[in-house]
């Protein structure tokens, strides 16, 4: 179950960041204003503490294993949200992240 915990709250955290930087890139750069930035930085606020709820202390090592999410939800989320076509490469670089997640998160500890 801890697993379960651990990814839906990575999945929850994807959502926060990436969308809250798609919103204020929204608000910026497409010039939709104000409302669509300052909802980008709630959401980017929200993401800072949903890493807090994650099972494992380990800070860095959350981070870490998060950035290999961020890096595939980002791709995923410009498909969905841009019609962004990923090429081979972009697909294959995402893959290699989410082993290293697998690699950071489930490894054997020696501690």
């Amino acid at each position: 179950m801890t697993v379960v915990r651990s990814l839906a709250l990575f999945v929850l955290a994807a959502i926060a960041e990436i969308g809250g930087a798609w919103l204020v890139w929204q608000g910026v750069r497409e010039h939709r204003g104000w409302i669509w930035i300052g909802a980008g930085i709630a959401a980017l606020g929200a993401y800072g503490f949903v890493a807090t709820l994650q099972p494992d202390s380990n800070f860095g090592r959350i981070l870490a294993a998060y950035g290999g999410i961020f890096v595939a939800g980002s791709l995923a989320w410009g498909i969905i949200a841009d019609g962004y076509r990923p090429d081979r490469w972009n697909v294959t670089g995402a893959l290699v992240c989410l082993i290293g997640v697998a690699l950071i998160m489930s490894a054997p500890r020696g501690n």
